[in-house]
């Protein structure tokens, strides 16, 4: 399953954590777990999408992220049925 992970930035965001989140995501994506990331224009937060087995095993990357631990951002998971309109998958 595919999961969208939304991460809005708190009023405590440090953006020091950033190239930690970074780095977060790459090791996520070396192993195979993200599909996709990115900020929003308005420097509000970002979100990414990761495939991972089941909501519980999304929570767990989700809320690892350093972006999360440090209070930077809110974080928050949604199983995503993208392959609703995908003729690929």
């Amino acid at each position: 399953m595919r999961y969208l992970v939304l991460a809005m930035r708190t009023p405590q965001f440090e953006p020091s954590v950033i190239d930690l989140h970074k780095e977060y995501l790459a090791q996520l994506k070396e192993d195979g777990v993200l599909e996709l990331a990115g900020p929003f224009t308005d420097k509000c937060g970002g979100a990414y999408v990761i495939k991972v087995d089941n909501l519980e095993a999304a929570k767990t990357v989700a809320f690892d992220d350093p972006i999360h631990t440090s209070g930077s951002s809110e974080v928050t998971v949604h199983e995503w049925d993208a392959t609703a309109f995908s003729k690929n998958d």
